[in-house]
């Protein structure tokens, strides 16, 4: 009996714990599901939250690229109305300008008119005979008349004018404004003229080619195209005045011979020291041991390798007996290889001290010569003073043109002469130090 209770208590006890186990296993099941659930929908939302974001970035770069496109066109708009509306000013301006220009001339017209008015009234009042007027008041009236009329409808007239070779020949002449063209039919070819001080006119220049056909043309057509010079025929007497450079130096006069004489020797000098420097072998380097047994050995391989003022060296080195004597013969031997390599170049810096010289003295004769000229015949014309002065300065001109290159020549020689002997002199040094370690 008390054994089958303890074995229903027992029983009793299995199922408690059964239960109790049961009940804890359950809710963590229903958990767990839930939990899995709850992180899958999170999930979800992150992948809609980062997809709502990306198309909101993307957005928001194709809004800002529109935005900037906008700004653009804004300035772009800005531009061209301020554009606009300087146009539209300088319109404006003009447009008074001339306006005012208008009003001006109507003004002067008015006013001359008036003045006639007032000449006929003193001549004629109480009279209505014109006759009496003076004769030389009625032509001065009637040739300034004739002159507006030919101011305003120019046509081609005969006139005395002064060639270019000194003659005076009646010419057709064409005047518009402050121009004059005329036609000489002799040289079949049209010029320019102007008016002289004393009121003759004297021919300028010569045109040319199309400039001179376009002149026949006119004047045979009594219509047509004119060359206009705003220079009033300078720049075209400047253009024709051109000279060669044999004429530009012969201008200088005496002294350019011997700048071109200085010249010539210094160009020559230049090419002898160019050929002779850059044609010398190039020295080479060894190490002190093969130095102190060439220096040794005469039948030594290093002095098949050497030429010219380096193999020079070394046989100086080889004949010597003592360190002494080796020493002595080295530097004599590197004054002479100085002497070869930097001779005539002086001559060329001699050319460019001088040659400036020449000039600035040819330059000063020239200037007396002008100051003589002024003293017999006066200063009244400039352009006389001017060209004698322009005379002088050729040989200046000239001097500094042969001096400065002058100047680079030498001192390019003289660098290059300099480092070649500074190379030989540390391979005669080389060669006493390697004997004396020897």
């Amino acid at each position: 009996m008390i054994q089958s209770l303890f074995q229903c208590m027992k029983s009793i006890a299995y199922f408690g714990f059964s239960m109790i186990i049961l009940g804890a296993v359950l809710p963590a099941q229903v958990f767990s599901a839930e939990s899995d659930h709850l992180q899958q929908k999170i999930s979800d939302a992150q992948q809609r939250l980062s997809e709502t974001e990306r198309r909101v970035a993307e957005q928001r770069q194709q809004l800002a690229r529109e935005l900037n496109a906008l700004e653009r066109d804004v300035r772009q708009l800005q531009d061209q109305t301020a554009v606009a509306r300087r146009a539209a000013d300088e319109r404006t301006l003009s447009l008074s300008q001339l306006e005012n220009r208008l009003e001006s001339w109507r003004e002067q017209q008015v006013y001359q008119a008036n003045l006639l008015h007032r000449f006929i009234q003193q001549y004629t009042e109480g009279n209505a005979n014109v006759s009496r007027i003076p004769a030389e008041q009625i032509d001065v009236v009637m040739d300034y008349s004739r002159q507006i009329s030919g101011f305003l409808f120019p046509d081609w007239q005969q006139a005395e004018i002064t060639r270019t070779s000194g003659q005076i020949a009646e010419l057709p002449v064409l005047s518009l404004g402050p121009v004059t063209w005329y036609w000489d039919d002799e040289a079949n070819q049209a010029g320019l003229a102007s008016y002289r001080d004393d009121g003759r006119l004297q021919a300028d220049v010569m045109l040319e080619g199309g400039d001179s056909d376009t002149i026949a043309k006119l004047r045979a057509a009594q219509e047509g195209e004119v060359v206009f010079d705003p220079t009033l025929s300078r720049a075209l007497a400047r253009q024709q005045q051109s000279e060669t450079l044999i004429e530009h130096l012969l201008k200088g006069g005496l002294w350019v011979a011997p700048i071109l004489f200085f010249a010539l020797f210094a160009v020559c000098i230049a090419l002898l020291k160019v050929v002779q420097l850059w044609s010398l072998p190039r020295i080479r380097k060894f190490a002190p041991s093969t130095l102190a047994e060439a220096a040794s050995d005469k039948n030594s391989p290093v002095l098949e390798q050497l030429k010219g003022m380096q193999k020079r060296l070394l046989e100086v080195a080889q004949s010597a007996r003592t360190a002494r004597q080796r020493d002595d013969h080295l530097f004599v031997q590197l004054q002479d290889d100085r002497h070869r390599l930097e001779r005539w170049i002086s001559a060329i810096a001699i050319t460019a001290a001088v040659s400036p010289l020449l000039g600035l003295l040819g330059t000063v004769s020239g200037m007396i010569e002008t100051f003589n000229m002024m003293t017999l015949f006066g200063s009244g014309d400039p352009e006389v003073v001017s060209g004698g002065i322009a005379q002088a300065l050729v040989t200046t001109e000239l001097g500094l043109v042969v001096a400065i290159p002058a100047l680079i020549l030498n001192a390019v020689l003289s660098r290059k002469a300099k480092g070649y002997y500074n190379e030989l002199e540390s391979f005669a040094i080389s060669l006493g130090k390697a004997d004396d370690e020897d």
